[in-house]
């Protein structure tokens, strides 16, 4: 297993990990959480090898086969295929090492070599790196095609594609969505799930991580905490606790105002001396109970359009492409205010094209684009962020936008999108893509856009700032059209869905759920004639997922019972490795008591062995039936 022991990380004068405990188990699919700079990717980058603790332990199997995706491609003459390829090391060796034997016309060796090769799967190793390339949103002839040919957002899912062909025991993965479509991120989420290994993985995309992961390590305040099962439920159970924990801290705060005037009332009294001296030291003893700490500071609005003209916009019989290449043809709907549109479909099938002939940025090649007066288009896609003033200030770019409203105004407002303080006043340069993804949407918010154009508009930004974004776009008074891999986005705000395939872009009949079975049935031509039998009716696929419920509950309830207590003794043996660690603990006549504690350390780890083995077989028996 993976395992902390009191680890302590820092980033320059900031403390991101202290003194930290927690273990990590083979078969686990990990999802690290928590706000932007809390420390998710260091302490990924411990686990890779790339970061060392400043203090503390970390223990990993020195024979587990670890698996990452490269952050650079270089400009390789490879092939995509080859390089997909060079993921599994030893299936490369083994090739090296046939080619030499053959040529050394060493037949006993070869016949050794080939064995190797049929133990790993190896001869079905090129169609294997197919699948992955398939699934990740390659076209057909697109593995034959030098790396050095592919833009950098697909050398991206090249290198995803060799992370996932090593035979790894350990994977590791940040942000691993940012780079994909949503039909890629749907076709990820089913073959994470296959993953016999121990996954850890960082992403905002609270849906792909309730999909995948078994478990949830939040990290906030320094510290590190565990949790079975998916986001959605830690953040549940978090908020309940984190309720609880406000409602204790107004009690004790009322219990120590209370105390503390009747002190201050009756101290210097004779007959009441004795009794305010008690509640003092009753003061001194009293554990605080600290108040919640608000992680979020992102909270933001859509300004008033100045304008709803009705239609906004009519695309007439319009077809679109490039150098006279047609990649859509024959579209033709309006745009009213308060529509919410998403766009669904492969990549490649002209989701971005449709985005730009509706902005203006794209001529029609035949048809009519017709606006209404007083259309203002707000457009948000990737290539912005490249576009804001690497020397400029967040407030500088909302002064040459309106050079009259005052800095005042401009840092008011940009504070909503979580610029605070000198912040606003800083160069764009060093910011992070997310801080330069929120400083692009507040740009576009300014203008008062009565359509919103939004072209994979979350990438980058945590899970604060997308629920932000839904929630002001729920109250937008315009129209919204969506490209997005986040469908958590996607299900809060679109009432209508449009398929863009095969040169169209056609209502969709049906919601986000059909189009994830739509898109594997695509990746999988052996699922391809599903359509063809009669699906049942939702009300039966409740009850079945019910009754499926009841069949596991007594194998969850087994779970938590042996999750609760693999916890209890891990936390006992960090709180004893952190006596035995204090050197006052050898001083004087207090032997006896380091025996006690190393005799139960010895306990605890002969009573974890079985409890673990017997984890590992339950949650086997439920993922069987998952």
């Amino acid at each position: 297993m993976l395992r902390f022991d009191n680890a302590t990380v820092r980033r320059g004068s900031r403390i991101l990990l202290n003194g930290t405990s927690l273990s990590i188990h083979p078969g686990w699919r990990v999802g690290l959480t928590g706000r932007n700079g809390a420390g998710k990717s260091s302490l990924l980058a411990v686990i890779g090898g790339e970061l060392g603790l400043d203090a503390g332990d970390y223990h990993a199997p020195r024979d587990w086969t670890l698996a990452h995706v490269r952050q650079e491609t270089p400009s390789s003459p490879s092939t995509a295929l080859d390089w997909v390829l060079d993921g599994d090391a030893e299936y490369r060796r083994l090739e090296t090492a046939l080619r030499e034997a053959e040529a050394a016309h060493d037949a006993a060796r070869q016949a050794t070599l080939h064995d190797r090769l049929e133990a790993i799967g190896g001869y079905a190793a090129p169609a294997r790196a197919g699948e992955l390339l398939h699934g990740l949103g390659f076209a057909s002839g697109d593995e034959a095609r030098p790396v050095a040919s592919f833009s950098g957002g697909w050398r991206m899912r090249l290198n995803l594609a060799q992370a996932l062909m090593c035979r790894s025991d350990l994977l590791l993965l940040d942000e691993p969505t940012n780079h994909l479509d949503l039909d890629a991120v749907v076709w990820l989420e089913t073959w994470l799930r296959r993953y016999p290994g121990t996954l850890v993985v960082v992403s905002h995309d609270r849906e792909f991580l309730d999909a995948v992961v078994t478990h949830v390590v939040h990290i906030a305040d320094a510290d590190a905490e565990i949790f079975a099962g998916t986001v959605s439920a830690f953040e549940r159970k978090r908020a309940e606790r984190l309720a609880q924990q406000q409602a204790l801290h107004e009690r004790q705060q009322r219990e120590r105002a209370h105390m503390q005037s009747f002190v201050d009332r009756f101290r210097a009294k004779a007959t009441k001396a004795r009794q305010a001296q008690s509640r003092l030291k009753a003061l001194e003893r009293m554990t605080e109970i600290a108040p919640v700490r608000v992680e979020s500071g992102i909270t933001f609005a859509f300004r008033d359009p100045a304008a709803l003209p009705d239609p906004l916009l009519v695309l007439d019989g319009v077809a679109a492409g490039y150098g006279g290449r047609i990649v859509l043809d024959g579209i033709s709907f309006g745009l009213r205010a308060g529509e919410r549109i998403g766009l669904l479909g492969a990549n490649g099938a002209g989701k971005s094209t449709l985005v730009k002939i509706i902005a203006g940025t794209l001529a029609p090649l035949r048809g009519e684009r017709r606006e209404n007066k007083g259309l203002s288009v707000g457009y948000f896609a990737q290539h912005q962020l490249e576009q804001l003033d690497p020397e400029a200030t967040p407030v500088q770019h909302v002064l040459r936008l309106s050079p009259d409203i005052g800095e005042q105004a401009a840092r008011d407002f940009l504070g909503g999108f979580g610029f605070n303080g000198e912040r606003a006043l800083e160069p764009v340069a060093p910011f992070s893509g997310g801080e330069k993804a929120r400083l692009s949407l507040a740009l576009v918010v300014w203008k008062r856009p009565n359509l919103l154009l939004l072209d994979e508009p979350t990438n980058h930004l945590d899970i604060d700032t997308r629920e932000a974004l839904a929630e002001a776009l729920q109250d937008f008074a315009g129209a919204v059209v969506i490209v997005a891999h986040d469908r958590a986005l996607l299900r809060a705000c679109c009432d209508e869905f449009r398929l863009v395939q095969d040169g169209r872009a056609a209502p969709f009949d049906g919601d986000l759920e059909d189009y994830a079975k739509l898109v594997l049935r695509r990746s999988d031509p052996s699922t391809a004639g599903d359509d063809a039998r009669t699906a049942p009716s939702r009300r039966d696929e409740r009850r079945d997922r019910a009754e499926l419920r009841q069949q596991l509950a007594p194998l969850r309830k087994e779970l938590q019972r042996l999750e609760k207590r693999i916890a209890t003794l891990e936390a006992e043996r960090a709180d004893i490795t952190r006596q035995l660690a204090d050197p006052a603990l050898y001083e004087g006549p207090r032997t006896t008591r380091v025996a006690e504690l190393t005799a139960r350390n010895g306990a605890i780890a002969v009573e974890l062995e079985p409890l673990e083995e017997a984890w590992l077989e339950t949650q086997g028996a439920l993922e069987a039936h998952a």
